[in-house]
Parts: C-alpha cells; structure tokens; sequence
C-alpha cells in the first residue's frame, strides 16, 4: 500500500510581539498516512517544505519567537488602513440630538506628515 495523501491551503497572518512586523503566508498543508496507517502532516510555503508555523513561528524581521498568528487578512487589512490615512472610521452607534459629535481621538486621524507607521504603533495599547 502506497502513501495516500490530502492537499488543503491555508493561509495565515503573524505579528511580531517583540519589534511589531507583520507577514502574511499561505500553506499547502499535505495530510498523509503512510502504509503502516501512521498519520503525519507536511507543510509547505511556496513549494519548498518548511516546519509547521503552528509550533514555533520564527520573525523573519528581528529572529523573535513571541509572534502572534492570527487569520489571514488581519495584517494585510492594517497595511491597507495604513496606506490610506485619510479613510477614517464610522462613528459607533447613533448620536442622539443632546450629544454633541466627538473629534475623531489620534489613533483614527491621520498621522502627522513624515511618521511612518508600524505594526507595533497599533499593539502599543495591548502592552503593559
């Protein structure tokens, strides 16, 4: 009996906790079962096999191991943001006619000319 096999894609976003990088990658999970029924599991990232990025994410950025994986999107959606500071966000609910509107806080306005923003600017409310 031969290895049989089964290819899903996944793809997922990391976030370094250490220096702020955000990436983006895509798998070719291969699932197997050898002839002895053994169950094993085969990652790959553009075509070239690498370790499963579940068990010890590694920042291509600053070489960290303390990276947060999160579904793929949520990096690419806040470079997106990031490019384009003059989109700001809704107001959360309705205003009622005694409340008057709020400037929008820092963290929604655009940036100040020449800063450049980080992945880390973001986390920065999460640490302690």
């Amino acid at each position: 009996m031969s290895d049989i096999a089964t290819t899903v894609h996944e793809a997922y976003a990391f976030a370094c906790m250490r220096c702020g990088h955000g990436w983006e990658q895509s798998y070719e999970i291969e699932h197997h079962v050898d002839a002895s029924q053994h169950a094993y599991v085969v990652y790959k990232a553009d075509g070239e096999r690498v370790p499963s990025p579940l068990s010890t994410p590694t920042c291509a950025n600053c070489g960290g191991h303390v990276v947060r994986i999160m579904r793929a999107g949520r990096v690419s959606t806040v470079q997106q943001l990031l490019r384009n500071p003059d989109r700001t966000q809704p107001a959360a609910g309705p205003l009622t006619p005694e409340e008057p509107r709020e400037e929008p806080v820092a963290a929604t306005a655009a940036p100040a000319a020449g800063h450049h923003w980080h992945l880390s600017d973001l986390l920065h409310p999460f640490r302690k």
